[in-house]
C-alpha cells in the first residue's frame, strides 16, 4: 500500500525523480537549520488553553541542557484541559522537519485517559495570536506521537490527527479525526526519530525512524474537534498552503531534541548566490544576485 501511495503522490504532483527521492530520509546536510538552539525558547511562542498567547503557564515548556521538556509539576490542581502548544515563530510551506522525542514520567492527574503516552507536532497551524483565550486546539494538522501502554497491543506512532481540518487519504476526504500509520509500537522512554515532509497544500509524508509510515494529500480547513475559535479563521474547504509548527502538551510529560528543518521552497536559479539544490518549490522573489 505504501508503494502505491508513493506512486499516486508523485504522479499527482508530477514530481521529478529528484523530488520523489526527496521523500526519503536524506543524508544531505544542505539547507538544514536548527529550530532549537539548545539554550532557550526565545524563538518560540506558547499558547495554552485558558491563558493568553505568550503565557507559558506553570513553566510548561522549559529548556534543560539540549532538551525542550514538557512538564506539569508547577500546575495547581488537576489538568483542567490545559492543552498547550509551543509555536516556532516562523511559518513554513514546503519543508522537511526532523526531530526526536521520548515519553517520560506519568500522566498528570485529571488529564484524559487518551492522552497517556500521547503528544505530537502541529503543522500548517493558524498563528497562535489569532487564537482566543478559550480555544482548546489550533486549527492545524497534527503528526501524532504515541507509545505502547500494553504489551501485545498495537499502538502505532506518526499518525495523522486533524483538529479543525481534513485531509485526502486514499483518494477521498477522510472523515476520521485520526488516521493510523503503519509504524511499529514503541514502549518505554526510548528516543524515536520523527520526520515530516510537507509539500504545501499537496503531498504530506510521515516517517518514523527512517521508514515511511503514512502519506496523504490536500490538507484543508474542515471537520471538528477544535472549539471556541474565531469564526473568521475557519473557512471550511480552504486548502492549507502554509502555517506554523508547534510542539504539543496535553498532560503527558515528554522530551524533544534535535529539532531541525530544511526549507524546500527557495531560489532555484543556479545564477543566484542563494541557489539551493534541495529546493523543490521555486520562490524567485528571494533570489539574490551579485
Amino acid at each position: 500500500m505504501r508503494s502505491n501511495l508513493r506512486k499516486m503522490g508523485c504522479s499527482l504532483l508530477v514530481l521529478s525523480m529528484f523530488q520523489c527521492a526527496s521523500l526519503k530520509t536524506s543524508s544531505e546536510k544542505d539547507g538544514w537549520e536548527n529550530m532549537f538552539n539548545e539554550k532557550d525558547i526565545d524563538n518560540w511562542t506558547t499558547k495554552i488553553h485558558h491563558y493568553e498567547t505568550g503565557d507559558n503557564h506553570g513553566d510548561t515548556f522549559r529548556v534543560d541542557k539540549d532538551l525542550i521538556k514538557v512538564r506539569y509539576d508547577n500546575y495547581e490542581g488537576d489538568f483542567n484541559d490545559r492543552y498547550g502548544h509551543l509555536y516556532y515563530n516562523r511559518p513554513y510551506s514546503y519543508f522537511h522537519l526532523s526531530m526526536e522525542y521520548r515519553f517520560v514520567g506519568e500522566l498528570h492527574p485529571g488529564a484524559p485517559s487518551f492522552t497517556i503516552k500521547n503528544s505530537g507536532i502541529m503543522f500548517h497551524s493558524q498563528d497562535p495570536r489569532t487564537m482566543p483565550k478559550e480555544q482548546d486546539w489550533p486549527i492545524s494538522v497534527e503528526m501524532q506521537f504515541l507509545a505502547g501502554v500494553q504489551e501485545g497491543r498495537s499502538r502505532p506512532t506518526g499518525n495523522m490527527c486533524s483538529p479543525g481540518t481534513d485531509v485526502v487519504y486514499q483518494g477521498k476526504v477522510d472523515p476520521r479525526h485520526c488516521i493510523n500509520s503503519t509504524s511499529e509500537t514503541y514502549f518505554g522512554d526510548q528516543w524515536v526519530k520523527a520526520e515530516l515532509i510537507v509539500l504545501g497544500d499537496s503531498l504530506v509524508t510521515h516517517l518514523i525512524n527512517g521508514q515511511e509510515v503514512l502519506q496523504y494529500t490536500k490538507p484543508q480547513i474542515g471537520g471538528g474537534v477544535a472549539n471556541r475559535y474565531d469564526p473568521k479563521m475557519k473557512v471550511d474547504g480552504k486548502l492549507l498552503k502554509e502555517g506554523f509548527i508547534a510542539l504539543q502538551s496535553e498532560g503527558q510529560p515528554i522530551d524533544f531534541r534535535k529539532i531541525k528543518i530544511r526549507n524546500l521552497k527557495g531560489c532555484t536559479d543556479p545564477k543566484a548566490v542563494n541557489y539551493g539544490k534541495h529546493f523543490i518549490k521555486s520562490n524567485p522573489g528571494v533570489c539574490i544576485y551579485k
